[in-house]
């Protein structure tokens, strides 16, 4: 009866800690918190001022006495501290009750050392979670895009967050052959950044970059479109004005990113035992996460592999939502099947 009490009176939370943004899942309540991965605090006193919207509001805008600061690094903690203070704020908004500390179950890359995987627990414990369970990235968005993992036939899911993609072939609720490398939409941002530099002199932060891979961003032709950028001239040091193809940022900019993205997806079907092969021809290959939203991926890694490749639904919510079903599954699992799930 207490224990019954005990798990009704808290709200188990299932957290997407990434480099980019921070999904948070409540059960029975869907996803409840989305919102970027930054910090903003006062240099002097080291106090936060802001979290999530409104601190990357201040990315590149601050006065000289705040900072705006990114705490997660290619999917992993990188300042203990600001990501402890992220995790309290995210925590707090969405557990107002606060009768009893959450459970929380976290998404964290696959790739991720020892030493990693205790940052990431002991910053959840520190900001108010009584139990922290480490759930792999490829996993959560398995389950979170409905794959069944369960089934002997093999599944493959590839997962671009902000800083790391990575590459799972699953079956059995187990994962046959995992690889993550640290390349995502934060480095497609830093391509272009550079890329305005080297071609045009045209300094700009990663708030312009970003918008300019969402409106003409690609990976393939998909209808050429066009836009200005305004920045500030390297030489002159003055407001400056171009106008950029979709095709430049394609072929110019994009391309080598693309490219580790297509290698690390044949390096893992090169890798797989042959029956999961066999499965893959039939069930073929599922994008997930934030850069699942390219333009023209899924045709570029279809075109590389000869398999069909599908988007998951709702790609930014995939990690988040099998965070979420994962909580769900926890009542009816097995110690053992739960071991095999989560990353220890």
């Amino acid at each position: 009866m207490i224990g019954n009490l005990f798990g009704f009176l808290s709200n188990d939370i299932g957290i997407d800690l990434g480099t980019a943004n921070t999904l948070v899942f409540v059960r029975d309540r869907g996803i409840v918190l989305r919102e970027p991965s930054v910090v903003a605090r006062y240099k002097t006193s080291k106090k936060v001022c802001a979290v999530g919207a409104d601190a990357k509001r201040m990315l590149g805008r601050t006065p000289g006495t705040i900072e705006a600061l990114r705490p997660m690094k290619d999917g992993v903690i990188a300042d203990f501290e600001i990501s402890e203070a992220m995790l309290r704020y995210f925590i707090e908004k969405v557990d107002k009750r606060k009768l009893v500390p959450p459970r929380v179950v976290i998404a964290v890359p696959s790739g991720i050392t020892a030493v990693e995987k205790r940052a990431v627990k002991d910053s959840a414990i520190r900001a108010g979670a009584r139990e922290v369970l480490l759930l792999g990235e490829p996993m959560a968005a398995s389950i979170g895009a409905g794959l069944p993992i369960e089934k002997e036939e093999a599944n493959m899911i590839v997962d671009i967050g902000g800083g790391t993609t990575e590459v799972a072939i699953i079956s059995i609720s187990g994962v046959s052959y995992q690889r993550s490398i640290r390349v995502g939409g934060d480095e497609l941002d830093e391509a272009i950044i550079a890329y305005m530099k080297r071609a045009y002199g045209l300094l700009i932060g990663e708030r312009t970059s970003e918008e300019i891979k969402f409106k003409i961003g690609s990976a393939a032709p998909f209808g050429e479109l066009s836009m200005d950028v305004r920045g500030r001239d390297a030489t002159a040091g003055l407001p400056k004005t171009i106008h950029i193809t979709s095709q430049e940022i394609r072929e110019e900019a994009l391309k080598e990113v693309v490219s580790q993205i297509v290698e690390l997806v044949k390096n893992a079907l090169d890798r797989c035992q042959p029956e999961h092969s066999a499965d893959l021809i039939d069930r073929g290959i599922v994008l997930a996460g934030g850069g699942a939203l390219i333009r023209g991926l899924d045709q570029v890694i279809s075109d590389a592999t000869g398999l069909p490749v599908i988007q998951a639904d709702d790609p930014l919510c995939c990690v988040a939502n099998g965070t979420g079903k994962f909580l769900n599954l926890l009542g009816t699992l097995s110690r053992e099947q739960v071991d095999r799930l989560v990353t220890q």
